[in-house]
């Protein structure tokens, strides 16, 4: 180097391009996630609350007039019978989260243990599998929900199973091309060769790999379940018609969408909107942050 000149010291192109591809990822996905969150904690924070307290009985009608609009005393209205929307929209958060809560669980213990089976040992077992997810997923989801609660009848507990059935094979599949992809990878390979159990290597070593697709699709199936809930809800074969659910909600005051009481279905269309949105938001964040190839792009 000579004297009075100075040196310019140039990055690679792969040291200067990273980092600036990672401040252009992380941004969206982390927001997604936060909102996602923040948004998820809101309406289980709403559905604890009203375990305990609600600013009226939801399941006592004429607290006020039909059709009140909404107030100081009754801040979202009341409905035809004259109970409180508040408190039935809170009461509602409890029913439409525990039951996409208890159903995803459900579908995501079963269809992950049976597609990590059929994944890794294949053959007859993986054949008879494969049929029959392939004969069961010929019937849209909510027809087959809506004929199974039509012949089982409606309530809690059998909308809770019909759900869970009906997410089983999502997870079945994923989670067994999840396992075929990684079955004869290295390191399963490795846990073969020292002397590991086949159900040891497909339950220890290959499904904690292949978890992350699952948990962004949980997510995504959750929206399902609760639309499902609603949807079922709405035409009368969910729960009872007096529980304070959000698709019964929107049921019950659809006859004053037409007469101006507006308040009655738009309330719960707007919270169904707020939950499904966030669990949409948080299974494209988890797809990102889980997923090696979108991160990369």
């Amino acid at each position: 180097m000579r004297d009075g000149e100075a040196v310019e010291t140039v990055a690679p192109p792969l040291a200067r391009g990273k980092p600036a591809a990672r401040r252009r990822h992380r941004p969206r996905s982390y927001w997604t996630l936060r909102i996602g969150v923040a948004v998820l904690v809101f309406y289980a924070l709403v559905a604890v609350l009203s375990v305990f307290w609600t600013p009226y009985d939801p399941l006592t009608p004429g607290i006020g007039d039909g059709y009140d609009a909404p107030s100081l005393a009754f801040p979202l209205g009341t409905d035809r019978l004259g109970a409180d929307m508040l408190s039935r929209l809170m009461a509602g958060a409890r029913y439409d989260l525990g039951i996409a809560a208890v159903a995803v669980a459900i579908a995501l213990s079963v269809g992950t243990t049976i597609g990590v089976l059929s994944g890794y040992f294949g053959g007859t077992l993986d054949t008879v599998v494969m049929r029959g997810v392939e004969i069961f997923q010929a019937f849209p989801g909510l027809l087959f929900a809506m004929l199974v609660v039509q012949a089982v009848g409606a309530g809690l507990v059998n909308v809770i199973l019909v759900l869970s059935f009906v997410g089983i094979p999502d997870y079945l599949r994923l989670a067994r091309a999840e396992i075929q992809a990684k079955k004869s990878w290295q390191y399963a390979e490795a846990a073969r060769l020292a002397g590991n159990l086949p159900w040891r290597v497909a339950f220890r070593h290959l499904l904690p790999n292949s978890i992350g697709p699952l948990l962004a699709f949980t997510s995504i199936n959750a929206a399902f379940a609760a639309l499902v809930t609603a949807s079922l809800g709405f035409l009368g074969l969910g729960l009872g018609p007096n529980v304070p659910e959000w698709g019964n909600m929107i049921a019950r005051g659809q006859d004053g969408i037409m007469t101006g009481q507006w308040w009655v279905s738009f309330f719960p269309g707007l919270a169904i909107l707020g939950l499904t949105g966030a669990l949409y938001l948080l299974g494209d964040a988890l797809a990102d942050l889980t997923d090696p190839r979108r991160r990369r792009q």
